[in-house]
């Protein structure tokens, strides 16, 4: 089972976002019988393989084992992963795009960068997958607390400074060889957690 699948298909998408089935797919952490898993989730027998016919019909969850019980055979069933993110791909021709962002200081330009992220990296780890080899990539994630707009500021230029030092150092458009990579630096104030209610 992998770790995060990405769905590009419509369809799929339009199968994993239905409340019913996603939340059968998330019971599908494990292997499981339909008999079992409509027992659990407290829905009819037939209903249940119903939705579990089209999860598996577009590649979210799959047969993992087969038991004969007597004259019938049992299918126990298991998601393709353990979370999924749709892709922009999905969408079509409405798929977010940076490039058509005018104010690349704007939160709506960051959300259509991290799409593009999804689906540029996405097709690469298919890539990868088909010719059996291994994807690098570079992922930084951390937490900063600024005590004022001012730190805020201060960072963000010496951050840019740094960034744009090292990318004119390493960056070679002549290399032999050489492979372009995509660097995305951003940053956003964390949501505020939800109260605890007692």
């Amino acid at each position: 089972m992998l770790d995060v699948e990405v769905i590009e298909d419509p369809a799929a998408a339009a199968v994993a976002l239905d409340p019913r089935r996603a939340q059968l797919l998330a019971e599908l952490a494990e292997p499981i019988s339909a008999a079992a898993l409509a027992q659990r989730v407290g829905l009819p027998r037939q209903k249940v393989n119903y939705h579990l016919r089209a999860l598996e019909a577009h590649g979210l969850a799959r047969v993992a084992e087969k038991r004969k019980w007597g004259g019938l055979t049992e299918r126990r069933l298991v998601a393709t992963a353990s979370s999924y993110v749709v892709s922009p791909t999905a969408l079509g021709p409405v798929a977010s795009d940076p490039e058509r962002s005018k104010d690349r200081l704007s939160a709506r330009y960051l959300i259509a960068l991290a799409a593009r992220v999804v689906r540029e990296v996405s097709q690469l780890v298919r890539g990868s997958i088909e010719t059996g080899k291994e994807l690098a990539t570079l992922s930084i994630d951390t937490e900063i607390r600024f005590a004022s707009p001012a730190d805020r500021a201060a960072f963000t230029q010496e951050l840019t400074e740094a960034v744009t030092g090292l990318a004119s150092r390493y960056h070679d458009a002549s290399a032999p060889g050489g492979r372009s990579h995509r660097l995305v630096v951003v940053a956003h104030p964390l949501p505020k957690k939800p109260k605890e209610t007692s």
